[in-house]
């Protein structure tokens, strides 16, 4: 990732930390209900890796479910923030997820990466990586941008390229631009699965728990795929 991300997601810290568990509907109604329930209720003595772990709400889930986590992202800020709630109870750095992973090989049970890979342009180096670090029957589950969302909303000209695109991001406190990589699908679907065996393709849909607090979004949600899941097997 380049330093910009890692300085967008610094000065996201704050609303990530304060504002995203509940108030952030297309997390809390849409993309991790739906990432969740792909997991097993019980992860005593499983090895999980958040990677882009943000403020840890995913690494805080899964400790909750027994599962002894490591939770890494670019942004120390995030890091931070994640300590702070984790208090000591996962273990927690902060690592460029375009270089090496400083992980034994066959490491994890499980890999978890929400909403992170899009920030990503080459997705080879870090499959290779997820493939490295985890464990023969382990699992590799990760959430993503929808490549028809973004074709639509960014009016691009080509489907089949891979782009990078600026989405402006509207939060409590802070207006910022994000940028990030749209492709194709047929680019995420075979770059997953020369390391991977997929499992899964989920297009989520929201809960209705979303339907009151943003109506709007919930309509839109329900007729127009937004993010992509992908469960996947390593072996």
């Amino acid at each position: 990732m380049t330093k910009s991300t890692e300085q967008t997601f610094d000065a996201l810290a704050k609303t990530y930390e304060k504002d995203v568990d509940q108030m952030s509907p297309y997390n809390a109604d849409y993309e991790r209900p739906a990432m969740m329930e792909l997991i097993p209720d019980v992860l005593e003595g499983k090895t999980i890796l958040d990677a882009g772990c943000s403020a840890g709400w995913y690494t805080e889930a899964l400790t909750k479910r027994g599962a002894s986590v490591t939770g890494i992202d670019l942004s120390p800020q995030m890091i931070q923030k994640a300590e702070k709630r984790l208090n000591g109870r996962a273990r927690l750095l902060s690592h460029d997820l375009s270089e090496p992973l400083p992980f034994q090989d066959n490491e994890f049970d499980l890999i978890v990466s929400s909403l992170t890979l899009h920030y990503l342009e080459d997705w080879q180096p870090i499959f290779e990586e997820f493939n490295r670090v985890l464990k023969q029957g382990g699992t590799l589950l990760f959430s993503t941008h929808h490549p028809f969302m973004d074709f639509v909303n960014f009016k691009c000209d080509n489907y089949f390229e891979k782009k990078q695109l600026t989405d402006s991001w509207d939060k409590p406190n802070i207006n910022i631009d994000v940028q990030f990589y749209r492709r194709p699908m047929q680019e995420i679907i075979n770059e997953t699965s020369c390391f991977f065996t997929i499992e899964q393709m989920i297009e989520p849909q929201p809960k209705d728990s979303m339907r009151n607090k943003k109506p709007d979004g919930y309509q839109y949600l329900m007729t127009h795929p937004h993010f992509l899941i992908l469960k996947a097997k390593k072996g």
